[in-house]
């Protein structure tokens, strides 16, 4: 890769990195685009599981395994690809937080 290329691009990525630590409320604006399935603030109403309050470490999981193709989904393994594992991190810990 040429050098001015990687370096654009290592400046792009710092970019992004700041604009995400900019914006306080990113997490929860990321998150709102499961509430179709999961309920306003994760917390289903039937059909679906609540995402509210559980264990990040267990949502990121779940979200992983999706991605990977290790558990079987109708939609969510097409969901999660459109994240980056940072962005899935803020979600995570925004649902865990919620009660």
């Amino acid at each position: 890769m040429n050098p001015k290329h990687a370096l654009a691009m290592l400046g792009l990525v710092g970019l992004s990195a700041a604009a995400q630590a900019q914006d306080p409320n990113l997490a929860r604006n990321l998150a709102a685009t499961c509430a179709n399935c999961h309920g306003t603030n994760g917390q289903s109403v039937g059909g679906m599981d609540s995402l509210a309050g559980e264990a990040q470490d267990k949502l990121m999981q779940k979200l992983m395994d999706f991605k990977s193709g290790d558990k079987p989904a109708t939609i969510m393994h097409q969901i999660v690809k459109g994240y980056s594992d940072e962005q899935l991190t803020l979600i995570t810990a925004w649902f865990a937080a919620q009660k």
